[in-house]
């Protein structure tokens, strides 16, 4: 049987490894994506990884018109895994009427389409953000969802709930919500990966940057948090592994008789600090960083990361790849993007 899954979003960092991923497991991965934060090139090297290319729908998920006209090339649609959304915190609160037209507005466009259609197996991205700040480091998905410090944030929970909402009245829909803790790295073959849009929002691209020379230094930002060296402690996920836990998450929705919608973390369940993260990447690309100690950064978290166990149990999902793999990915990558952006 031909699996078709429309991937929104799917030219980007994480929904282009998805798609993938998806290809590798047999499935037809289809995406929309309007490009706002990805580029063509992108979909030559998934042709250029899997041997296939898939179908492409240059489109604004705000626009149901065209959205729906998707869709209905399909006779059968196995699944739907929703990224489409604006991602960078600050430029969130610098925007906040962009994110939640954007983020909020595609999903319920998307959503609706979708119920509209019969498509059973929802998959939503969403963020370990939805936790706020926590009081005990080890997150399980029973934490309580904290008020959002930032508009992209608040996007993420009031789109959960529009899933959980929307499943919850539906004749047939099930869904998922897998909360990604930080993604990081590239697909080994150094073929595709994350392209930031002018400055890095997140650490290991701007390390990455740093190391090309693309950027003079790099700022860690505070080394006097309550942490073994006082520098703050995230979650670090090799991006193939989070991909893959896609394709479980959809193997898993259609394996129920029962219509449900589930909360799941995706993480490695450990913590790996700031410093950390830099000494790792000097030593497994055997180079030198340029850094320095900066002041504590407003918002940041001190320490978070997953309780994975979930996920391993619902899903028989567990990460391959260590964090010197990510890293080692990551600046293999980072070394291509010149040559691949003039081609």
């Amino acid at each position: 049987m031909n699996k078709i899954v429309v991937v929104t979003g799917g030219a980007g960092y994480i929904g282009s490894h998805t798609v993938v991923a998806l290809s590798d497991a047999g499935y037809t991965p289809v995406i929309i994506d309007d490009f706002r934060n990805a580029q063509p090139w992108i979909i030559d090297r998934i042709e250029q990884i899997t041997g296939h290319r898939p179908a492409v729908f240059d489109i604004d998920c705000q626009d149901k018109v065209k959205v729906a006209k998707v869709f209905d090339q399909y006779e059968t649609i196995f699944g739907l895994i929703h990224f489409a959304a604006d991602k960078a915190v600050g430029e969130s609160v610098n925007n906040p009427l962009k994110y939640y037209q954007n983020n909020i507005g595609s999903l319920c466009t998307v959503l609706k389409v979708a119920e509209e259609r019969g498509v059973r197996n929802i998959v939503f991205s969403s963020s370990c953000t939805v936790y706020g700040a926590v009081s005990d480091p080890v997150v399980t998905e029973n934490h309580p969802v904290k008020a959002a410090m930032s508009p992209y944030g608040d996007t993420k929970i009031t789109c959960e709930k529009i899933v959980r909402f929307t499943q919850a009245v539906s004749d047939s829909m099930t869904a998922i919500l897998l909360r990604y803790f930080n993604p990081i790295g590239a697909h080994p073959t150094a073929l595709i990966g994350e392209l930031p849009q002018g400055i890095p929002n997140n650490l290991v691209p701007y390390i990455a940057q740093t190391a090309k020379g693309v950027r003079e230094k790099l700022t860690v930002f505070g080394n006097d948090y309550n942490t073994p060296d006082g520098t703050n402690i995230r979650d670090y996920i090799h991006v193939v592994d989070l991909a893959k836990a896609h394709v479980s998450a959809l193997a898993y929705l259609s394996s129920k008789e029962k219509q449900i919608c589930d909360i799941v973390n995706l993480g490695t369940g450990h913590g790996t600090s700031v410093l950390e993260i830099i000494e790792s990447f000097e030593k497994v690309n055997d180079l030198k960083l340029n850094y320095e100690i900066g002041p504590r950064r407003p918002g940041d978290v001190e320490q978070i990361y997953a309780d994975a166990s979930k996920a391993k149990n619902l899903l028989g999902w567990t990460c391959e790849y260590e964090v010197e793999d990510a890293l080692k990915h990551a600046w293999e990558w980072e070394k291509t993007i010149e040559k691949m952006e003039t081609k």
